[in-house]
């Protein structure tokens, strides 16, 4: 019998809010936080059982952490906030770059390291990538039993095999199938952009995505010198 894990979310925004409540129903103990306090995720709480903490609580005692929150947002997490974490914590990177739409200028990511090698080195901890290629609403609701014909696929891209298979089962268990998307290093396959990108793919079609993904960011995903703008008017 596999062992229910203790998980810890920081960010409870659309993708946030999601898994908090496929993590709950399937049974896990989930504590969640965001920048506004524990009383802001009191409906939140009150519909799912998933306990408010502040954010500075949330890996104490967890096996697996979820960090989804605006990439530019991430150097204000609390500072340490991995350091006392045990070396087999799981912390799951959810974010994307938005330059021009909400982040503004990111140096290292602009020099040409990958997203979520960028976030790891914020948080001082080896990060999974997942999540991130699929939009928030069909995370919630497109979930199927496995074995279903044209079943979601998720790439999951991390340099430790064990953590990785963990987290492709819970992907898996989430109603997802989960494809290996190889070490960190190459999480820049499901970047903005790339063929994977919310494309809500099966299995070999991920497998294909990946492959055919270029490493160059496009100008469109570069930071201009009036970054950030919105989403409705990117700059």
């Amino acid at each position: 019998m596999k062992k229910k894990l203790k998980i810890g979310i920081i960010g409870a925004g659309n993708i946030g809010a999601a898994l908090t409540r496929h993590f709950t129903r399937l049974g896990y103990d989930v504590v969640v936080a965001n920048s506004r306090g524990p009383e802001s995720l009191a409906g939140l709480a009150k519909e799912t059982g998933a306990k408010p903490v502040t954010v500075a609580e949330v890996p104490r005692g967890r096996d697996l952490v979820v960090v989804t929150i605006p990439q530019g947002k991430i150097p204000s997490l609390p500072p340490g906030l991995f350091k006392d974490a045990p070396d087999d914590l799981i912390v799951i990177d959810t974010g994307n770059y938005y330059p021009r739409q909400r982040d503004g200028r990111i140096e290292g990511i602009e020099k040409g390291l990958p997203e979520s090698r960028w976030v790891e080195q914020q948080l001082g901890h080896p990060v999974i990538k997942v999540f991130n290629n699929i939009y928030a609403e069909h995370l919630a609701k497109l979930g199927k039993p496995p074995g279903t014909p044209g079943r979601i696929a998720l790439p999951v891209a991390g340099d430790s095999a064990k953590a990785k298979a963990a987290v492709m089962d819970l992907v898996n268990d989430m109603g997802f199938d989960a494809v290996d998307a190889g070490g960190l290093d190459e999480s820049w396959r499901q970047q903005p952009a790339t063929p994977v990108y919310t494309a809500d793919l099966d299995v070999a079609s991920v497998r294909a995505a990946l492959r055919k993904a270029t490493r160059e960011r496009k100008p469109e995903w570069h930071a201009t010198r009036k970054s950030p703008g919105s989403f409705e008017a990117p700059a």
